[in-house]
């Protein structure tokens, strides 16, 4: 059996991970380069010009005096844990298909269980909002599924033991680069329009079954949203 390309890609290991963000100095690099990726602007006047504080990490505008640091804005703000832990988390979340349990990731990092579980629903909630903010585009491949446990029951589609769900997966040269799912009331096909919220105007839609999308059926189907 040929080797799946998408599994066996090649990803970041652990050490090349602390190779790249295993100080508090690369981590303050890294997001420098991600939030400020054409230097410093005043977020108060628009300023250029400015002056660091290196004493407490801030950086002061030199029109208005206004002082910012590159954790402002962000989930790490006055935060107490090092940005080493916080970008190690970030790994070990995100390098994992299911994840990581609260417990597990507090031992790896080194904190108390609340605190690990704090930071884990810190980072699933970030996630969360920018992915309701990104739209897919280009060639969208969709799909409908179940998911649930083993119960007595019905199995299967009209199952009330499991969730139906839709997935909508944006694909460049046959290689998936982004997904949105959504939950539905009930068993649905790919043509339903809960998945396209997140969806560009114009993107080229596909399922299985090679179903058409149209704008029409997806006005039509709207009441079978929850």
């Amino acid at each position: 059996m040929p080797k799946n390309k998408v599994q066996f890609q090649k990803g970041l290991s652990l050490s090349d991970f602390l190779g790249k963000c295993g100080t508090g100095t690369q981590c303050r690099e890294a997001l420098v380069k991600l939030r400020r990726p054409d230097g410093f602007v005043c977020p108060k006047c628009g300023n250029e010009g400015h002056c660091k504080l290196s004493t407490r990490n801030l950086h002061q505008c030199n029109r208005c005096h206004h002082q910012t640091s590159i954790t402002a804005g962000t989930i790490f703000h006055r935060t107490r844990l090092p940005l080493t832990k916080w970008f190690l988390a970030i790994c070990l979340l995100t390098r994992r298909k299911k994840g990581i349990p609260a417990l597990q990731l507090s031992r790896e990092i080194g904190v108390n269980h609340d605190t690990a579980w704090k930071i884990k629903h810190e980072l699933l909630q970030v996630m969360l909002e920018r992915q309701r903010k990104e739209k897919l585009s280009g060639r969208i491949e969709l799909d409908d599924a179940h998911l649930g446990g083993e119960r007595p029951g019905k199995r299967g589609r009209g199952s009330e033991n499991k969730i139906p769900f839709l997935a909508a997966v944006e694909t460049r040269d046959e290689k998936p680069v982004r997904m949105q799912l959504r939950r539905v009331r009930g068993s649905a096909s790919p043509e339903s329009p809960a998945a396209f919220e997140r969806v560009s105007p114009g993107a080229a839609r596909s399922s299985p079954t090679d179903w058409a999308v149209s704008p029409a059926w997806l006005t039509q189907a709207a009441g079978r949203l929850p």
